[in-house]
């Protein structure tokens, strides 16, 4: 099969191109890495490499990323040798006209960072960019420029989280850091959340004070405007999911406080990022504050996951309480926060399909499906009779089936 992909791929026109790469993906996705020895993977790539760079079609270019990506987590160290031309060909894709390979060139970021030895050109590359000063994106306007940038502090964001331990220059985290403050409150959302990344990984890597020496710095003083709530929200999602053991209890109060008021702002925006940041702040305190901070929060929570609420609302607030609990395992193990997964079970049998969704990840979570009737047992436990029916029907019909449940909030 590969001689005919290959001769595709290099003398193809643009669909034979596009169904060449993407089929060359299929056949790593079903070879046996065994299989797949040096001189193979080596052989596979070349072509790839060659003319991903040509004036392909944005589908030819996502097809080749892709299967890029496929061929660096399945070649691993064979590979090496190809770092430099993957980390060109992905940081050039970063100011592609077309979304979707932009998105593409992050995730292969990601799967590259393992093999790359020298991650202090990139960084100073993706900080010149994600500012504005970096090598101009084909997109001229200035929606492309804020797209360019968006996908640059994204990328960063990647690229400090698994592969930033590797950098050598002292001033290569502290330069990212910076950068996502200058961003943190631009006029686009995109932006702002890429830059609120860029800060959380960055401070995860430097001293330990500098996640509540940044909070101290950014979150306080009044919120004027959409925009810097919309951005404070997103920072404290952020620090608190990578962070929060360097943060001191004042810093992790100060932040609750915020976010509560957030919760209920008349800016939808606000409230969605409100509603995933507060599942960081319960999974991120220490678990002898749990219910005091449950407490404080788990009015202004069951507001929020009324079924009246906005399909996105209660689609955040699910994804919050998703990431609360993937910071903590036994978050809602306890009495204490027992009458939130009540409003779950609420949610995840009357809401819209999409909201019932992201309620059964959750619940799937929280009650540790993955491990047993446990979780289940113990809501039973607690739980009245016509709701326990409810669970033990969802959990047998629904829950059961989820294989995996991936929250990753900086993907």
């Amino acid at each position: 099969m590969l001689p005919i992909y290959q001769r595709g791929i290099l003398y193809g026109d643009a669909s034979i191109r596009e169904v060449s790469a993407a089929g060359l993906g299929e056949l790593m996705v079903i070879t046996s890495n065994k299989f797949l020895a040096g001189p193979f993977i080596i052989k596979v790539t070349g072509p790839l490499l060659r003319i991903v760079g040509d004036r392909n079609p944005s589908a030819v270019k996502i097809a080749i990323i892709k299967t890029l990506g496929l061929i660096l987590s399945k070649g691993g160290p064979a590979l090496r040798a190809f770092v430099p031309q993957f980390q060109t060909t992905f940081f050039k894709a970063l100011s592609d006209p077309a979304r979707q390979v932009r998105v593409e060139a992050i995730k292969a970021l990601a799967l590259l960072m393992p093999l790359s030895t020298r991650v202090d050109p990139l960084i100073k590359e993706l900080v010149s960019t994600s500012l504005g000063n970096g090598t101009a994106s084909s997109l001229d306007s200035a929606a492309g420029l804020v797209a360019v940038q968006t996908a640059t502090l994204e990328a960063l964001a990647i690229v400090i989280k698994y592969g930033g331990k590797k950098a050598k220059l002292p001033a290569s985290i502290p330069s990212a850091l910076e950068a996502g403050k200058e961003m943190l409150l631009h006029e686009d959302d995109g932006i702002r959340t890429g830059a609120s990344k860029v800060i959380g990984v960055a401070c995860a890597l430097l001293n330990p004070s500098t996640a509540d020496d940044v909070a101290t710095e950014l979150l306080t003083g009044g919120n004027s405007s959409s925009e810097e709530k919309h951005g404070k929200a997103c920072l404290c999602l952020y620090l608190l999911s990578s962070s929060g053991k360097f943060l001191s209890s004042e810093t992790v109060e100060s932040m609750a406080k915020l976010i509560k008021a957030l919760m209920m702002d008349e800016n939808t925006q606000v409230r969605e990022a409100a509603c995933v940041a507060v599942g960081a702040v319960l999974g991120a305190v220490d678990e002898n504050d749990t219910e005091k901070y449950v407490s404080m929060l788990q009015s202004t929570i069951l507001k929020c996951m009324d079924p009246k609420e906005s399909m996105e609302v209660l689609k955040s607030i699910a994804k919050g309480l998703s990431v609360g609990v993937t910071l903590n395992s036994t978050l809602f193990s306890s009495k204490v926060t027992f009458p939130i997964v009540e409003g779950a079970l609420k949610c995840a049998m009357s809401c819209p399909g999409r909201v019932q969704l992201a309620f059964n990840d959750f619940l799937w979570l929280a009650l540790n499906v993955k491990d047993g009737e446990e979780g289940l047992t113990r809501y039973c436990g607690e739980a009245m009779f016509e709701n326990s029916k409810k669970m033990k029907s969802l959990h047998s019909k629904v829950l059961v089936r989820i294989k995996s449940v991936d929250i990753d909030v900086f993907a």
